[in-house]
């Protein structure tokens, strides 16, 4: 065997080995110079960013205000209909009894806006998911009624109650 040809092998396994153990020495105690801008950085985009979610939160409580809130006067209601008046009580429409209200809440429906906003048919699904009881009901002027409701239109609705008979 040739020891002229071993040797540069070992020197280099040596250097190797040096040059590794060298860079973990140094790399663990490696200052990072810009660390603090970086802090300073993510503190300041967590700051935007709880500042922007508090303003989300903000936002929809006041839309929820404006759209649900708002539109609702008790007194007004109460001096049309000569009775007080819960805000989305769906038994204010002409037809809806306080078993049918039952039925649109399990459903989901449990506001008079989400009742206006729902077809007449899927007003008759819900009917006809609660049975033969139900079937006889024909919904066909709630979802209005429950938008004049919505907006507030008491004496229009009135009106027009007394002209119904049963929702129809």
């Amino acid at each position: 065997m040739n020891w002229y040809m071993l040797i540069p092998l070992i020197v280099g396994l040596l250097c190797a080995l040096f040059g590794y153990l060298l860079g973990r020495l140094f790399n663990s105690r490696r200052v990072c110079y810009n660390c603090d801008s970086y802090q300073t950085k993510i503190e300041r985009l967590q700051a935007e960013l709880t500042a922007c979610r508090n303003q989300k939160t903000t936002a929809k409580t006041s839309i929820t205000e404006t759209d649900e809130g708002t539109r609702f006067n008790a007194a007004l209601a109460k001096s049309v209909f000569g009775k007080s008046i819960k805000e989305n009580d769906l038994t204010i429409i002409e037809g809806i009894g306080p078993k049918i209200q039952q039925l649109f809440h399990n459903n989901g429906i449990r506001s008079w806006k989400s009742f206006a906003d729902c077809s007449v048919a899927e007003c008759q699904t819900i009917l006809d998911s609660g049975g033969d009881a139900y079937k006889i009901h024909v919904p066909g002027t709630w979802p209005k009624q429950a938008r004049m409701a919505y907006d507030g239109e008491w004496k229009k609705l009135l009106d027009w109650q007394d002209v119904l008979k049963g929702g129809r």
